[in-house]
């Protein structure tokens, strides 16, 4: 296949292509959120117990995970996820302008767990469910499923319906107790993987001295240049979103913030247990009590039998 040459191409072909570029791109950023985990880790959870979503997303925020205590083999549960904040709050785009917050999850299931089937999952779960899209981490890990980015508004609660496996089946799945393991973030994140600032963050002066100059370009970025003791120059540039806390002529210090922050979001991760239950030991632990509550009504009528054959001796 022979290499593309733009110079080539005719114009009005060429605004085609470049448009068609455009409108590929915007999905591509609008996937960010499980795009840059996936993409950079084998595994969302390290060592340490931390969610990797944390070295994008710096600051903290709480969620919450609902399960039930224990769950039957072979069986459809909801796993609630919430992900709270003040949906009346506007986010910095990518753009620099104000927009809602989507919220994005990533749920680490025990192996062998797994979100359920369509064809499994009851007609009251799928309308609790809506329209989310559950992915997998990856091809070879089933168990670890991420959401998002999706509407907070309509999403900052989220039900996955996880079946649960069967050991009959299954012979590396026991009747234990398993940790579930929950990430969610609300917002962009502040850093890209390489350690990149997005415009979603606070830029600080790279250099103590004193602001010589700020030019804004047409779209929408300032340069600040600081003039050192020395007599150095150092420019800091600063992306459209943040909002310039410096003038000229002032006096800064090395890190000294150059601009607010404009995060309002923030990630989030708890954990919870589930007990993989047998049915036979359900089915042992009624027959137990149905004993119990047997030989409790024998023992009464027994007292009350021998209650009335002392009375009677006494009478007679």
């Amino acid at each position: 296949m022979q290499p593309l040459c733009v110079s080539k191409l005719r114009p009005g072909l060429l605004v085609s292509l470049l448009a068609l570029l455009g409108s590929l791109q915007a999905p591509l950023e609008a996937q960010a959120y499980p795009v840059y985990a996936q993409e950079n880790y084998a595994n969302p959870r390290e060592a340490t117990g931390r969610i990797v979503c944390a070295n994008c997303h710096l600051a903290q925020k709480p969620v919450d995970i609902e399960v039930p205590q224990a769950v039957l083999p072979d069986t459809v549960f909801e796993a609630v996820v919430k992900i709270p904040y003040d949906q009346q709050i506007k986010q910095v785009l990518g753009n620099g302008k104000k927009g809602a917050l989507n919220v994005g999850a990533v749920l680490i299931l025990p192996e062998g767990f797994q979100i359920a089937p369509a064809d499994r999952i009851p007609e009251e779960m799928k309308k609790k469910v809506g329209k989310l899209y559950f992915q997998p981490y990856s091809a070879d890990q089933t168990n670890i499923v991420v959401v998002g980015p999706v509407p907070g508004k309509k999403y900052s609660e989220m039900v996955f319906p996880i079946l649960a496996p069967d050991p009959a089946k299954d012979p590396d799945v026991a009747f234990l107790k398993y940790p579930i393991y929950l990430g969610g973030n609300r917002g962009r994140g502040q850093l890209y993987p390489n350690g990149s600032k997005s415009n979603n963050t606070v830029y600080n002066a790279s250099a103590a001295g004193t602001v010589s100059k700020i030019e804004v370009s047409e779209n929408g970025e300032s340069s600040v240049t600081i003039t050192t003791a020395e007599g150095t120059s150092v420019v800091d540039v600063i992306p459209v979103g943040p909002t310039l806390l410096v003038k000229e002529g002032q006096a800064v210090k090395a890190d000294q913030p150059l601009t607010n922050n404009p995060n309002v979001g923030g990630f989030g991760q708890t954990e919870t247990e589930v007990v993989l239950q047998n049915p036979a030991r359900i089915q042992g632990l009624m027959l137990f009590f149905a004993s119990v509550i047997i030989a409790q009504v024998f023992l009464v009528l027994k007292k009350k039998q021998f209650e009335k054959v002392q009375l009677a001796e006494m009478n007679f």
